[in-house]
């Protein structure tokens, strides 16, 4: 047992250039406790006394200061929580602090750089690392990632995920058993063999996770997640098996609603968001009170979860993000207020033990023969599992004269053997459902099939006008898009004429100075073009959208998707992150074949040491001279060629090793902004085609599409076939 009060840190979070730096120290002296002092400024306006105070210092184990790195923060924080896990005792680390100050950075890291990566990859790796090491152990890992969303609990692992909205899923329920341990229903566990796998994980549930922009950060985490490492551990022929977890949990932000101006949804969140942090600090104060009877666990879905973390079985880090600029001192200074009064929790981590399950049955196994044993002694016979073909003969021609029999006094005497109990029931279960089938009858059901193909006929026809009222809105999309990109370019080629040639905008303009629509329909032409062009990717679409192949997107949404992705802000990082993953892609290929040349040079090196052994035998045989204990000067310079050479490899596989760890991060940080352009990009395109539904007329009864607002005659006309020969053919 370890007893030790929760562990606190503090991390400073550097300042935007524009936001005015607040007054602040810190106290890192080796003899005492490190100490951060806020200074408050004091405002004496207008001559009025102010006692305000002026200073606030706070006590942690350590304070990060703006310059600190993502690997000092695991070195110093994560890692020892690691070691303890890996011993087999629990471990939680979270973060605290308000929107915008860091919490997000610090746990899972950013998307930019590998540098950045957060504690959450960077315990993973330890922990895959430390398994590998460790040959002494059978270990098994588990995942499990839970985000609590206004105040209702989602699996971000669930594989349903990806196909529904965040409400359809089902939701994570706590349960408590009559010892007081909390199971969570329907939060799924997911094995983890390799590093690779779990990164894998959590790049899936970062991606589902709820985020939305506030005032106070421009990504902000409107939920509480905590990703959850499951392992046990056993060594061979050993009947006990540790388990441990490890609790990695990102806060939401708190945060004043009054100061950040939202309403609506995020106002709601915000209300969820402060009313589970308030129950949280209900929580840490009733624990930091003594002879405090009752802890209010129960008043929150976060709190019932981290039970164990809060004052249980549990080594707990916490660690206070604070964005000490001038506008946000108040929340900062609440937020150290927090951090001591979680100080105050007592914790008593117990290393988790069990017998393994496996060796339990088998004891039980040998004990239930022992049984067996005995009975047959006192019975005089020896009981098998089943009963044997003549006594099930025996039984059902009691029971079919028990049936037959008029009298109502009879009895059926089978003994007290259980076994033929359970068969006579059984045999009477089977001989009433058998009765029950000979009364039913089996009448055809061919009218109601034949009633049944109308409406199908109406449905399918309902469907493929849906789908034509989709393409037509996708191709009015385009050809919006190619008016704005050809007026976009117009646009700029009359500008530079006019510089150039510094004449009036009547002379260099193409369009007469009375057609102000001019620019509007010369792009025309290209548009009917890639309407007729695209013809048959439509269709192709048509048919994926039949067979369910929605991974495929029509030719039309594809130019969209370029044009979009071009624009886009991410774009430029994701350009950078392919040009480094090159990079890192040529450097692991010339390292492989360095590698390899080193490793053919050191088999050389090994058979030419072994053919001077064999030269220097074969000399002292025919010449009778024994062999030289000592090694000759060649030979000494070929094994100092062979250390050399070994030492050059060992370089180069680490280094490789290295690589390979970071291109599968650079790999996953492309993935994720793939993924989050083209839920943008989704969004978008289902507000374009709404847009065009409100106000475009929809399909008549008539079965006849009429022609978009915006379109011309000429439009109509070219569009109006295509149309028609869709309707006609629809399974092209």
């Amino acid at each position: 047992m370890v007893k030790q009060t929760i562990q606190i840190f503090a991390r400073v979070k550097p300042t935007v250039r524009k936001q005015q730096q607040g007054i602040y120290s810190i106290d890192e002296d080796e003899k005492l406790t490190p100490s951060l002092e806020i200074i408050l400024p004091r405002d004496l306006a207008d001559g009025f006394v102010n006692n305000k105070r002026e200073s606030y210092r706070f006590k942690f184990q350590r304070i990060f200061d703006q310059d600190a790195k993502q690997e000092t923060i695991f070195e110093n924080i994560a890692k020892p929580v690691a070691e303890s896990v890996l011993a087999g005792y629990n471990g939680t680390i979270f973060a605290y602090g308000q929107t915008g100050s860091g919490k997000t950075f610090t746990i899972t890291g950013g998307a930019e750089r590998y540098s950045d990566r957060g504690i959450i990859p960077r315990t993973l790796s330890y922990i895959f690392e430390q398994l590998q090491k460790d040959s002494s152990k059978i270990y098994t890992t588990h995942i499990s990632y839970l985000e609590i969303y206004n105040e209702c609990g989602y699996d971000l692992l669930d594989p349903r995920h990806e196909a529904s909205s965040l409400e359809d899923l089902p939701k994570v329920t706590v349960l408590e058993d009559p010892d007081q341990n909390i199971h969570l229903k329907n939060l799924s566990l997911h094995q983890a063999a390799t590093e690779e796998e779990a990164l894998n994980l959590l790049f899936l549930g970062d991606t589902n996770r709820m985020i939305a922009e506030t005032p106070m950060n421009q990504a902000s985490t409107r939920s509480h997640c905590i990703f959850t490492i499951h392992l046990s551990s056993k060594e061979p022929g050993s009947a006990t098996v540790r388990h441990a977890k490890l609790h990695l949990v990102d806060l939401a932000g708190s945060e004043r609603v009054a100061k950040t101006g939202v309403g609506g949804q995020l106002l709601t969140e915000a209300k969820y968001i402060n009313l589970s942090l308030h129950y949280l600090e209900q929580v840490i104060i009733a624990l930091s009170e003594k002879h405090r009877s009752h802890i209010p666990y129960r008043n929150s879905m976060m709190t019932s979860v981290l039970r164990d973390s809060l004052g249980g079985n549990c080594m707990t880090t916490m660690i206070a993000t604070l964005s000490l600029e001038k506008r946000n001192i108040d929340e900062s200074i609440s937020t150290c207020r927090f951090a001591q009064r979680v100080a105050l929790i007592k914790n008593e981590a117990v290393l988790n033990e069990e017998i393994d399950p496996k060796l339990m049955i088998i004891r039980l196994q040998k004990e239930i023969q022992e049984l067996k044993d005995e009975l047959a002694i006192v019975t005089g016979e020896q009981r098998t599992e089943a009963l044997t073909e003549a006594e099930l003969l025996q039984l059902e021609k009691l029971i079919t004269s028990f049936l037959e029999d008029q009298d109502p006094e009879s009895k059926l005497e089978v003994g007290t053997d259980m076994r033929k109990i359970h068969h006579c029931f059984h045999y009477l279960k089977k001989l009433l459902n058998d009765k029950k089938i000979h009364r039913q009858s089996t009448a055809p059901s061919e009218n109601k099939d034949q009633n049944c193909q109308e409406p199908l006929k109406e449905e399918e026809y309902k469907k493929l006008r849906d789908i034509l009222q989709q393409r037509d809105n996708e191709i009015n999309i385009l050809v919006n898009m190619l008016k704005k990109e050809k007026k976009k370019a117009q646009d700029a080629l009359h500008l530079s004429s006019v510089d150039r040639s510094q004449l009036s905008h009547g002379q260099s303009s193409p369009f007469p100075p009375g057609n102000p629509d001019g620019p509007k329909t010369l792009p025309f032409s290209a548009s009917t073009q890639a309407l007729d062009s695209s013809t048959s990717p439509y269709r192709s679409s048509l048919l994926h959208r039949k067979t369910g192949m929605r991974e495929e997107m029509s030719l039309g949404r594809q130019e969209a998707f370029e044009i979009f992705k071009r624009d886009h802000a991410d774009s430029v990082t994701i350009e950078d992150n392919k040009q480094i993953l090159k990079q890192r892609f040529a450097e692991a290929k010339a390292l492989g074949e360095s590698i390899n040349e080193a490793r053919s040079k050191i088999g050389r090196l090994k058979e030419e040491i072994t053919q001077r052994h064999v030269q220097q035998v074969a000399l002292g045989i025919s010449e009778n001279i024994p062999v030289p204990s000592m090694p000759d000067q060649l030979e000494e310079k070929l094994r100092s060629q062979l250390e050399e050479e070994k030492r050059r490899y060992k370089t180069m596989f680490a280094r490789l090793k290295a690589l390979k760890v970071e291109i599968e991060h650079l790999q996953l940080l492309m993935d994720k902004a793939k993924v989050k352009l083209q839920k943008e990009f989704e969004a978008w395109w289902a507000k374009e085609a709404t847009s065009l539904q409100v106000n475009s007329p929809a399909v008549t009864p008539s079965n006849h599409v009429k022609p978009f607002p915006q379109m011309s005659e000429a439009q109509h006309e070219r569009s109006q076939p295509l149309s028609n020969k869709r309707l006609r053919d629809p399974g092209k």
